[in-house]
This record gives C-alpha cells, sequence and structure tokens, in this order.
C-alpha cells in the first residue's frame, strides 16, 4: 500500500517550523530536542514518497522540472540545496575566519599536527559544502551530490552535538560571522537538516539527470573552479561581503552611558581548567602564561555597542578610546608580527612616511610580547606608537596579517590587506579624498 505523501509534507512543515523556534531557544530544551527527534522520525517512516508511474527510465534536466521528480523530493533538493550554499557563502566569503575556527576544533581534540594545513582543510571543506549545494539545486550528479550532504551531515551533527553537550568550541561558524548561534542552536539546525535530507537519502535512485557523465562533469568542474577563486580573492584581499564589527562605513564610537566591561575566558592546555578575567585584568604580557592557556570565548557586559576590541598600551592602561575618538588614524593590525615579509615592511614604511607628511596619525595594534616589538623595532623604525590586544580580537578587525584600518573618529574609511596597500598614486590620492 502506499503511503500518502502528507506525512512528507508534514515532516517538511515541521522542519520550517523548527528552524524558525531555534531563533528563540539558544539553550537545551527536552520539548524541543524531542520534537526535532520525533521529525527525523517520521521522515524515515513516511519511507519511498508516492513515485510516479512512469519513473523507471526516466530523468530530469539540469534544473528538475518536477515532471519525474516528486514534488516532495524537489522541495526537499532545493531546501538542503539552498542551506548548503548559503553555509558555504558565508563561509567561502570569509575563508580565514573559517581557517581560525578548524584550528580551535583541532586545538581541542588534539590534532594540532594538521595545523600547518589547517587553511587547505578550511578551503576544501567550504568547497565540498558548495559543490553539494550548487549540485542539488541545479540537479548535477545529484545522487553524489545525495552522498556527498549525507556524509557531511553525519560529520556536522556528531560534531555539534559534542559542542552542545561538552562545549568545546563556542560559536562552530557553520555561517562564518554571518550568523551567530549557540551551540544547542547549532546541533538543533542540524537536526533540522537532517529530516529533510533523510526523504533525498531514501529516495536517491529517483534522483535522475538526462545529461551524459561527461557533461555533469564539467559543469560540476566550472563550479568548483569558480567558488574557488571566489574563495582565493577572498583569503588574498579582504571579504567582498563584511559581516563583522569593523566593515567599511560603520561608526564604531556610539555613545553609552554605562562603561563597557569586557570578560574574557582562558583555558589551560595541560589541565583543562578554565579561568574568567575582567579584561584588561589578565597576563596578557606574560610570554609563558600565555603559552599555556588558550583563548575559548569572551563575552560583554554594559555599553550599547561591544565591538570585541580592546587596546593596551605598554603600561597596560586602556588606550581604546583615543583610536576610536582620533581624527584620521591609520592602524595597522598583526596577531604574528614575526610572519611580516620584507616586502610588506617596505610597504608599510611608505605607508607610515606619507602618512605623518600628511597629518595622520600612524599606531599599531599586535597581539605580540613587548619583548618582541622592541627586538623587531630595531629593524623597522615604523613600528613607532604600538599598542597590544587579543589575537582573536585583532583577527577580527582586519583578517589578513598584516592588515591596515583607516579610522577618523571612529567611523571606518577603508581597510586593506597587505596585499592590497595603497602604494604610489594610489597612496596620494587616498590623502586627497
Amino acid at each position: 500500500m502506499k503511503r500518502s505523501p502528507a506525512l512528507s509534507w508534514i515532516s517538511i512543515g515541521v522542519a520550517l517550523a523548527s528552524a524558525v523556534g531555534i531563533y528563540f531557544l539558544p539553550n537545551f530544551s527536552l520539548w524541543f530536542l524531542i520534537v526535532l527527534i520525533a521529525n527525523i522520525l517520521l521522515a524515515v517512516f513516511c519511507g519511498l514518497p508516492r513515485r510516479s508511474p512512469r519513473n523507471d527510465g526516466g530523468c530530469d534536466s539540469v534544473i528538475a522540472s518536477g515532471a519525474k521528480q516528486s514534488s516532495v523530493l524537489i522541495v526537499c533538493r532545493l531546501l538542503v540545496g539552498a542551506l548548503f550554499i548559503f553555509s558555504s557563502f558565508t563561509k567561502g566569503v570569509d575563508p580565514l575566519g573559517t581557517k581560525y575556527k578548524m584550528l580551535d576544533y583541532l586545538s581541542v581534540y588534539g590534532m594540532i599536527w594538521l595545523n600547518d594545513v589547517a587553511m587547505i582543510l578550511a578551503v576544501l571543506m567550504i568547497l565540498a559544502e558548495f559543490l553539494v549545494g550548487i549540485c542539488l539545486i541545479t540537479n548535477v550528479f545529484p545522487r553524489m551530490a545525495v552522498l556527498g550532504a549525507t556524509l557531511l551531515m553525519l560529520f556536522f551533527t556528531t560534531t555539534t552535538l559534542f559542542d552542545a553537550l561538552y562545549d568545546l568550541v563556542p560559536d562552530c561558524g557553520c555561517f562564518g560571522s554571518a550568523v551567530k548561534m549557540s551551540n544547542w542552536q547549532t546541533f538543533y539546525k542540524n537536526l533540522v537538516i537532517d529530516a529533510v535530507l533523510i526523504p533525498l537519502i531514501l529516495n536517491n535512485k529517483q534522483l535522475k539527470n538526462c545529461l551524459t557523465w561527461r557533461g555533469q562533469f564539467v559543469i560540476g568542474c566550472v563550479y568548483a573552479l569558480a567558488f574557488l577563486g571566489f574563495e582565493i580573492y577572498n583569503y588574498r584581499h579582504l571579504p567582498v561581503i563584511d559581516f563583522m564589527n569593523w566593515k567599511v562605513g560603520k561608526q564604531l564610537n556610539t555613545e553609552s552611558e554605562e562603561p563597557m566591561r569586557i570578560y574574557l575566558k582562558y583555558r589551560n592546555k595541560a589541565t583543562g581548567e578554565t579561568q574568567e578575567y575582567l579584561s584588561p585584568n589578565y597576563p596578557w604580557n606574560d610570554s609563558v602564561w600565555m603559552s599555556q592557556w588558550e583563548f575559548v570565548e569572551q563575552r560583554a557586559e554594559g555599553g550599547a555597542n561591544y565591538l570585541g576590541f580592546s587596546a593596551l598600551d605598554e603600561f597596560g592602561d586602556d588606550v581604546t578610546d583615543m583610536i576610536l575618538n582620533t581624527e584620521n588614524l591609520f592602524m595597522f593590525t598583526s596577531h604574528d608580527l614575526t610572519k611580516v615579509t620584507e616586502k610588506e615592511w617596505d610597504k608599510i614604511r611608505n605607508i607610515t612616511d606619507a602618512a605623518e607628511k600628511h597629518g595622520f596619525t600612524v599606531v599599531w595594534t599586535v597581539a605580540d610580547t613587548p619583548e618582541l616589538v622592541e627586538q623587531l623595532r630595531e629593524e623597522h623604525s615604523s613600528l613607532n606608537e604600538v599598542y597590544y590586544g587579543d589575537a582573536l580580537e585583532i583577527k577580527t578587525i582586519v583578517r589578513f596579517n598584516p592588515g591596515l584600518v583607516w579610522l577618523d573618529n571612529g567611523l571606518v574609511k577603508d581597510k586593506w590587506s597587505a596585499i592590497d596597500f595603497p602604494q604610489g598614486e594610489r597612496l596620494q590620492k587616498l590623502f586627497e579624498r
């Protein structure tokens, strides 16, 4: 006896409603978890949707018209595909951010031996997500796309379950910096996707394409090369769409009656012990302590506009307000000065000299120790006014190392990666703006 597709539509409806409900449930909710698991079981129970009577030898065009695949399958395929494309775009627009998040996971799972290839792993993971999504949307290699989605969701669901239970990594970065979710929300989200993916898994044989294997392969290669180029561009330059606080055009120094209090949580690498500190009251300038403890997360209390950033001078005094209330300030950023190349130092020297001639203030915000800064000053005179901040906070200002931000009384007028540092005529035109 054939099952009515009504149950499948109910399962899809519950999944979509649950996706909205996730927004209101950042913490563990037993009843909501029961609903999500029950919906997965319902999707499994529905089994194979009712098939068209003459579907054995048919196939679909590149964009399925629905003539051969059931409407339930088409909706599931488009929903899962769209989700994977959105997820890959928000990460692909900021591949360095995904790398930093991957380093967090490698650290907590004791796989730091993969740190050197974290960037490659991040790029490949994002590319895999995009290919799964675009192939599902356009019905290219649909069976392989479903297999890829299944493997990815098994990995994501398992990883986020451990995150939710043990709080291993705050915010998995599933949607890059575009959408912030708690660990439980991320796990719920993956259960919703699993429920919509199950009909595609159970009906894999109905997913067909009229094109030859070679034709689909060519289309797939075009997809892969195009998105890989997109990732490389965002890696070498800056995100084409900036989802972070320090995006160009944002006014940072909004007024607030209540002072901002920033709390930083660190974990001991050896014992797993965690400690929370009120910034800047933590041993940020103790190189031994910093080598033994790793940053976990930060939270803020008070204030109207939390930037996730604070800068200290060499005496430990907070200079954040000074940075955000100075006219025409160039701030170079670096989370690791040892990785700045000689070619980049030359560019920095040119910018510093030209900026000072035009009355600009030039400062640095770095995550290195004062001792290292003193050593580098002997070789690089442009490393003059230096302030100190947390490496994670600095990475949110400019992803590239080193980077440059142009601030004007707290307004982000422009920013550049080292590859795009303005030189020559471009630099002169900048001062005329």
